[in-house]
């Protein structure tokens, strides 16, 4: 079926609408600030809507707009990683080497991986995209995708001892 551009934003708007606080908490989970996640959804919200006549494939809608949501967070976070307040500026050290025996929660160890893991994990994990849609998603090769997966559940596992299941 041919969507003509009306169409494509109805079905737009409609996603967004259905899926908004799953948008929101995995921007919150990038940016760690309730504002920051909301302007990062209002962000990418605003940018599917002025791109929507770019989206070939309705069928691919979902993976579209979570690729133009995790672009604004990576946005956000390049734009903020050199503003770092005062006070955690005096207080800034090099991370001690973790402790094997201690246990960190799994969403701090999350966010200890690189921003393509975090990406791969929380997209596997959190929003249940499978790995073609990540792929998708993302806009690497499938390959790479299940090779930042099998490296960032090593290192969880690494990190909190114990073992996280990667099931695809």
């Amino acid at each position: 079926m041919k969507y003509d551009l009306q169409q494509k934003r109805q079905l737009l708007v409609d996603h967004i609408l259905s899926r908004q606080t799953d948008f929101y908490r995995l921007a919150f989970s990038y940016v760690k600030n309730q504002d920051a996640a909301m302007d990062v959804v209002q962000e990418a919200i605003v940018k599917a809507l002025e791109k929507v006549d770019t989206l070939r494939e309705p069928a691919y809608l979902k993976t579209w707009f979570y690729r133009i949501l995790i672009n604004e967070a990576m946005n956000h976070f390049r734009r903020s990683r050199d503003l770092l307040p005062y006070d955690d500026a005096l207080n800034d050290q090099p991370a001690s080497a973790l402790d094997p025996g201690t246990r960190l929660d799994l969403y701090d160890a999350i966010q200890r991986l690189s921003f393509p893991e975090q990406t791969v994990v929380k997209l596997r994990f959190f929003e249940e995209l499978k790995l073609e849609e990540i792929a998708q998603a993302t806009g690497v090769n499938l390959n790479t995708v299940k090779s930042r997966l099998y490296k960032a559940l090593k290192k969880l596992r690494t990190m909190t001892g114990e073992e996280i299941d990667h099931a695809s």
